[in-house]
């Protein structure tokens, strides 16, 4: 009993962590949930008796993918934004 409830739960709690992570604004707390997502999927993929793709999922999708995300991100705030060239405003050319 408790197992089914458990597979009713977990594309639910999929789902919502899916869109959580999409739609976070601090891009640190997204890229946690995505590695979570990717580690609850690996669940789900245990849970339907493929192993062999779960590992696949947790090392890729969760692991190297998540690392990688970070790592970006780090790089990204570690180099501060350059500022918009002033453009002088146009002037007219009359011969």
């Amino acid at each position: 009993m408790m197992l089914r409830v458990f597979d009713w739960m977990l594309p639910l709690v999929i789902l919502v962590l899916a869109w959580r992570s999409l739609n976070d604004r601090d891009l640190f707390r997204a890229i946690i949930q995505f590695i979570a997502l990717g580690l609850l999927i690996a669940v789900a993929w245990v849970r339907l008796r493929a192993p062999d793709v779960a590992l696949a999922e947790a090392a890729v999708g969760s692991g190297l993918t998540g690392a990688l995300i970070l790592s970006a991100l780090v790089r990204m705030r570690r180099h501060p934004k350059v500022p918009d060239r002033q453009i002088p405003p146009r002037t007219e050319w009359t011969p």
